[in-house]
């Protein structure tokens, strides 16, 4: 649990037990209810000895995960997990969103309509300047990060700087200088790329779940290279059946699968290049706070992942980003972060040609509450009896609408609620995390996914 001062400073955080002794010695308070944050009532930060804490983001397209954790004092590699937090973000709403407005705009312009004089000297866009489904990544995930800073007392922030390096992939070869790709971190890069490019699925029979090797479109024996373009996954059973073959005999019997495998390698790095570019923009975000920032690479965060036998999770891959010897402690739960939003600054609903069809309300508040507070309802008796706890959705009846871990309870009387905390833009949910991979064992050189074939 988070820890304010009297001051509201942070100090560091503290287990749940002992969260609950101190409010329940009246020593301490609720500051906020998600994320579980107190403040002392009898402390300051000159009377405390404060270690401090470390944050690691592993930054993503859809999720990013962020994890607070506890150095050792002898081993600063050495570390234990305290919270960790799953941020999902509304990215792909909000490009559908754009694209919509955007196909109203042009109809409209093409139409039979009054003339409207262009607008095109007003289009430039600064150095930087990122879409506003990626800018979306960035800008939450440092709100995040900011709102840790109020919570906790962060010493350093460890972000994954680069996910593949694209020129490494695109060479198919070591680049001298580059410490990450001699040793036993060779070749990480290109298989955690692969795995993503292919779903950590074969590329032959899509079996998944599975050890995957690498191998050769066109055989290393029969004059094939190791660029990435020649490339895939595939099961040991695929892998081995293929031998020496070329993809196109091997795939002689299923052109569809052979078409299908020739389309994907031939897609370019773009996927790459755009999380790349995100998290650049993130690291020059986190270096104008002022914070220490440690900068590490996704197929470093797959090597630690491997050697300490976690499970693939957004929280547990910010744990693993960096430098590391061996996690001590793993955080019990998740906080999964789903950004919703604040509303809409639109007054009206379009019809299918763009134009207004009717006016929304403007008031956003009934008794008391607006849409996306967490509440609790606690309902005596009808069918809806129990306790509801989650985000709320006002009418101006007084019937509310609640969206709750389980789903949504509709029509609970506003007597029946209670305010938690009052809407963010973001919703909550707390799961389990699981720990570590169903089938650990000693991992292979190479993070979890074999060597494969080298003929």
């Amino acid at each position: 649990m988070f820890v304010l001062d009297v001051h509201s400073r942070p100090l560091d955080p503290c287990h749940p037990a002992r969260a609950r002794r101190l409010l329940a010695a009246g020593r301490a308070v609720v500051v906020r209810h998600t994320p579980f944050v107190i403040r002392l009532r009898d402390r300051t930060v000159a009377d405390s000895v404060v270690q401090g804490v470390q944050v690691g983001i592993d930054p993503g397209s859809r999720h990013t995960g962020i994890a607070v954790f506890r150095t050792g004092h002898a081993s600063h590699a050495n570390r234990t997990g305290l919270y960790g937090i799953q941020l999902d973000h509304r990215g792909r709403q909000i490009r559908d969103k754009l694209t919509v407005r955007a196909t109203l705009r042009r109809g409209r312009r093409s139409r039979n309509l009054r003339y409207r004089a262009p607008r095109f000297n007003n289009r430039t866009k600064p150095q930087g300047w990122l879409v506003p489904s990626l800018r979306h990544r960035v800008d939450t995930t440092m709100s995040w990060a900011t709102r840790l800073t109020r919570w906790a007392p962060v010493r350093t922030v460890h972000v994954e700087r680069v996910a593949f390096d694209t020129h490494v992939l695109s060479a198919g070869r070591p680049l001298e200088g580059v410490e990450y790709q001699q040793g036993t971190l060779a070749g990480c890069e290109v298989r955690e790329y692969l795995l993503a490019r292919w779903g950590r699925a074969c590329a032959y029979c899509g079996a998944r779940g599975v050890p995957l090797n690498l191998d050769h479109l066109h055989p290393r024996s029969r004059g094939g290279s190791d660029r990435i373009d020649n490339l895939v996954v595939a099961c040991i059973p695929c892998n081995q059946a293929k031998a020496a073959t070329l993809a196109e005999e091997f795939l002689t019997d299923r052109p569809k699968v052979l078409a299908k495998v020739l389309r994907q390698v031939k897609t370019p790095l773009r996927d790459a290049a755009a999380v790349n570019t995100t998290r650049w923009a993130l690291w020059r975000a986190l270096k104008i706070t002022g914070l220490p920032v440690a900068v590490a690479s996704g197929g470093r965060t797959k090597w630690n992942r491997s050697r300490t036998g976690a499970a693939k999770s957004h929280t547990l891959d910010a744990l693993h980003v960096g430098h590391l010897n061996t996690v001590t402690g793993w955080p019990s739960v998740v906080l999964v972060v789903a950004a919703t939003g604040r509303g809409t600054y639109s007054r009206t609903r379009s019809d299918r040609y763009g134009f207004p069809r009717l006016a929304l309300p403007r008031t956003k508040r009934h008794h008391g509450y607006q849409t996306g507070d967490l509440v609790r309802a606690v309902v005596p008796a009808g069918t809806k009896t129990g306790t509801h706890t989650g985000r709320v959705a006002v009418r101006s009846t007084g019937r509310f609408n609640i969206r709750t871990r389980h789903g949504l309870v509709q029509g609970i009387h506003h007597r029946h609620v209670r305010l938690l905390q009052r809407a963010d833009g973001y919703g909550y949910i707390i799961r389990p995390e699981a720990r570590h991979s169903a089938a650990f064992s000693p991992p292979p050189e190479g993070g979890g996914i074999h060597a494969g074939s080298n003929r």
